[in-house]
């Protein structure tokens, strides 16, 4: 790969996790703003955000396939966001939303930073802000945003996690996993021949049993996520 490659992919990377970060702003200040927080909608963030989907839906050929797997959960996320809140604008402009729903979201807001400061050992941010999506929404007497699908949470901070403890009795969560990974892989465009459930299983039931008897622990979580533009499966010591 030259260097001029190089720099390219490492600028696409850097739009990408600009374009994520605007994305959970925009989150952030759609809730302000209909917790009356905010007098007016983050229209500025919207046009940042529409300015580098509509850059990167122009330059798939300059990507790789772990960026635009990225790019497309990314986008995807963005478009659901984008439904959510024009049918919370709408009621709005009705004169439907609940009253009490600033305070709600504040008090909701302000647990959360209170619960990933004092927690020694946060769980992985997309189930975090997973619960708040939730709960915010059930204060606002809105629709609850959709439940992002495993092979979008592979392109999160983090990945898509799984925390196993006995493959041989937790066969689901074992096939769980070893269907996000394939997936993943063959939207990423890597080969997956020599990828089975069987050998998976094998292979989760030994490294199991191997970071539990070296880190004398209960449990061993598993990671599918994006990795330098490749699709990776991490195993930890659950909480590390």
């Amino acid at each position: 790969m030259t260097p001029a490659l190089i720099g390219l992919m490492d600028k696409i990377d850097e739009e990408l996790g600009q374009l994520e970060r605007e994305i959970r702003s925009l989150k952030i200040e759609y809730e302000q703003y209909f917790g009356g927080g905010r007098s007016r909608p983050p229209n500025d963030t919207i046009w940042r955000i529409e300015q580098l989907v509509k850059r990167y839906s122009e330059r798939g050929a300059d990507m790789s396939y772990g960026q635009r797997f990225r790019y497309n959960n990314l986008a995807q996320t963005y478009a659901k966001y984008q439904d959510i809140f024009r049918k919370r604008m709408k009621a709005k402009e009705e004169g439907t939303v609940q009253r009490h729903f600033g305070a709600a979201a504040r008090a909701i807001e302000q647990e959360r930073r209170g619960a990933v400061a004092q927690a020694p050992k946060a769980p992985p941010e997309q189930q975090v802000n997973q619960q708040i999506d939730q709960r915010v929404a059930a204060a606002a007497g809105a629709p609850r945003a959709p439940r992002r699908s495993a092979t979008e949470l592979v392109g999160e901070p983090g990945g898509y996690v799984v925390a196993c403890s006995d493959p041989d009795r937790e066969r689901d969560k074992v096939s769980d996993l070893y269907n996000v990974l394939l997936e993943a892989k063959k939207n990423a465009g890597e080969k997956t021949d020599a990828l089975t459930l069987e050998n998976f299983t094998s292979f989760v039931r030994q490294k199991t049993a191997q970071l539990k008897q070296q880190a004398k622990c209960d449990a061993v979580e598993y990671a599918v996520q994006i990795e330098n533009g490749q699709i990776k499966l991490k195993a930890r010591v659950k909480g590390q």
